[in-house]
């Protein structure tokens, strides 16, 4: 019973981190669909989320339930400012260069997060309680239980915002074919700094949620999002339900190779994995 125990706990604990895994996935795929580029600044938004989370609730003396949502605005804001300043002016439409554009952003970010922030780690409240809840015997906090649901309703969300709202179709319109959305009067310019939002809200989303179980830094979001890329090539790049899906199987392995091997090696091991299914399919299990 113990070793069922304690398997429950790592699937738990797996579930958890893997949900955090998707959201980002999720915004490096808004953007790839969109203009087709790798938005490598969506490392720190995931940093920013939780800086913003910080300030709303030390600096401003906001409520969670406050401080919360508007740093998922100030970090949504984040996103429109960097396509409007730092990507759509780019005078090349190479994805290569707007790529190296995009990391070149990033280091700007991170720099402009070190000076009004400073190095030093800190540290939020938890979303919800600290007893934490019982299910067969394994222990699960109401933290990670808020992550699984806010997480599953924003997922929930973004499938309504692509299917079921103009925007949404017009974003859907442009990563099919960008030519043929401007000849239709579609405002491309538009749509694309609506995909920026749109990432950085989900990197936004995510930071919060991860900051009341981890340290908060300026550079916290550089392996989170390392990750999220990850788990965004393991679904299949561009895929939504990939994403999804790459992030609860990243974060599945990292949990029970930590449980059942060591510590020390759970990000190599999700890695290893990630260039095994690789080999085997390049394009990810849900790629096309």
């Amino acid at each position: 019973m113990t070793g069922f125990q304690d398997l429950l706990q790592f699937l738990f604990a797996g579930v958890t981190s893997g949900a955090i895994y998707a959201l980002i996935a999720l915004g490096f795929c808004v953007v790839h669909n969109t203009i087709g580029i790798v938005n490598f600044a969506q490392v720190d938004f995931v940093s920013l989320g939780g800086m913003f989370l910080f300030s709303g609730l030390f600096w401003s003396g906001l409520p969670m339930v406050v401080a919360l949502p508007c740093a998922v605005a100030a970090v949504t804001v984040v996103g429109i400012v960097v396509e409007r300043l730092g990507v759509r002016p780019s005078r090349s439409q190479n994805h290569l260069v707007l790529i190296f554009l995009t990391i070149g952003i990033s280091i700007i970010l991170r720099g402009g997060m070190k000076l009004v922030w400073g190095k030093n780690r800190m540290a939020v409240p938890p979303l919800a309680g600290e007893e934490p809840l019982r299910i067969a015997g394994a222990a699960i906090l109401p933290q990670a239980v808020a992550i699984l649901i806010i997480t599953a309703i924003a997922i929930g969300l973004l499938v309504f915002f692509f299917r079921g709202t103009r925007l949404g179709l017009c974003m859907r319109a442009v990563a099919s074919n960008q030519t043929a959305a401007a000849v239709v009067g579609i405002p491309v310019g538009r749509v694309k700094a609506a995909s920026f939002a749109l990432a950085g809200g989900l990197g936004g989303l995510a930071g919060v949620l991860v900051t009341p179980i981890t340290t908060l830094s300026y550079d916290v979001g550089v392996l989170l999002g390392l990750k999220g890329f990850a788990a965004a090539i393991l679904g299949g790049f561009g895929s939504f339900p990939g994403a999804v899906l790459g992030g609860v199987m990243l974060g599945l392995l990292e949990s029970l190779s930590a449980g059942y091997w060591s510590s020390a090696y759970k990000d190599v091991s999700a890695f290893v994995v990630l260039l095994l299914v690789l080999f085997v399919r390049p394009k990810g299990l849900l790629g096309k």
